[in-house]
């Protein structure tokens, strides 16, 4: 634990682990969006490829900086559709959609390299490759109010402050003492918060919780959940990923042309997000990333769950079906 004084009043309660931080030996920064900006800044890139299946957030730091952006179409195997050619100070984001991408990473990286950065903010558990820019972000595995993770072969030539995050843990306490639907301006108020700071440390709030968590009983619980849904539900998903022997998925991807199914799930305290609404706002109606905007469930599968939670909202999914 990161604490300075012995005795006194008790801090928040948190278990040990004596293993520590998963991504320990990382560059701890307070989101996502500040890793890409630290590498951007860090390499000088004067332009990346970016795929249009991706959030919004992802141009802030591309906007700040003044960067030069290009998007590229995903195929329905979420691969790169055609080849791309960045110069030597030009750069390819790639995203590891899901947590299943581990297998299309290692391409992205081997063809691409060394003007390579991926995404594994849906990926957290995916080793980062030897030598590729890669990052992580905290808040979408766990409940932390900010955190990231990059390992990048450069230092900054710029000071970084401190984050401190204990003021916006609010909606996290909430949720717990309240409810979800409480809960949830408090949580907004954190995402804008977020969308108007700067490039800082991990608050050592989020780095304490990090060090504290059960990976394995995590990792366990998210593959067994994920697997249970896709044994009862692959034959109606239309989706092409598959999980694989080591990638720890974020969720479970469904793909069910269904517009009520949503709107059913949500009314039933399911709570699907939406990946990613900025594409609907950027056109293409007729592409494959419109489509998986439409129509792909993100159904949770994290540690918080049960099987009996994802029989729940199996079941949800068909009385929907039997009620159109």
């Amino acid at each position: 634990m990161i604490e300075g004084a012995i005795g006194g009043y008790f801090s928040l309660e948190l278990p040990y682990n004596s293993k520590g931080e998963y991504h320990h030996n990382a560059i701890r920064l307070n989101s996502g969006r500040y890793c890409l900006e630290y590498v951007l800044r860090v390499k000088k890139y004067t332009k990346i490829f970016l795929p249009y299946y991706m959030c919004d957030a992802v141009l802030q730091p591309i906007n700040k900086l003044g960067i030069d952006y290009e998007f590229y179409h995903i195929d329905k195997n979420f691969h790169i559709a055609k080849t791309l050619h960045p110069r030597k100070s030009e750069v390819v984001l790639y995203c590891n959609y899901f947590g299943l991408m581990d297998e299309y990473v290692k391409v992205v990286a081997n063809q691409y390299a060394p003007n390579v950065i991926i995404d594994n903010t849906q990926a957290f558990f995916s080793r980062p490759i030897p030598g590729i820019d890669t990052f992580y972000t905290c808040r979408k595995f766990f409940g932390v109010a900010d955190g990231a993770y990059l390992y990048t072969d450069k230092e900054a030539d710029f000071d970084i402050p401190q984050d401190y995050s204990s003021s916006r843990m609010l909606y996290l306490l909430n949720r717990i003492d309240k409810s979800a639907e409480e809960a949830f301006a408090e949580y907004h108020s954190n995402e804008g918060a977020l969308d108007n700071d700067e490039i800082k440390e991990m608050s050592r709030v989020t780095r304490n919780i990090m060090a504290s968590i059960d990976y394995t009983f995590v990792m366990e619980t998210r593959i067994n959940n994920f697997r249970y849904l896709d044994q009862r539900l692959s034959c109606e998903n239309q989706n092409l990923l598959n999980w694989k022997q080591g990638s720890v998925p974020m969720a479970y991807p469904f793909i069910y042309k269904n517009y009520d199914v949503r709107k059913y799930l949500i009314e039933n305290k399911v709570y699907v997000p939406t990946y990613w609404p900025n594409v609907h706002d950027w056109g293409l109606p007729d592409s494959w990333e419109y489509n998986l905007t439409t129509f792909l469930l993100s159904i949770p599968i994290d540690q918080r769950y049960t099987q009996k939670d994802m029989q729940h909202i199996i079941n949800l999914i068909k009385e929907n079906n039997v009620k159109r």
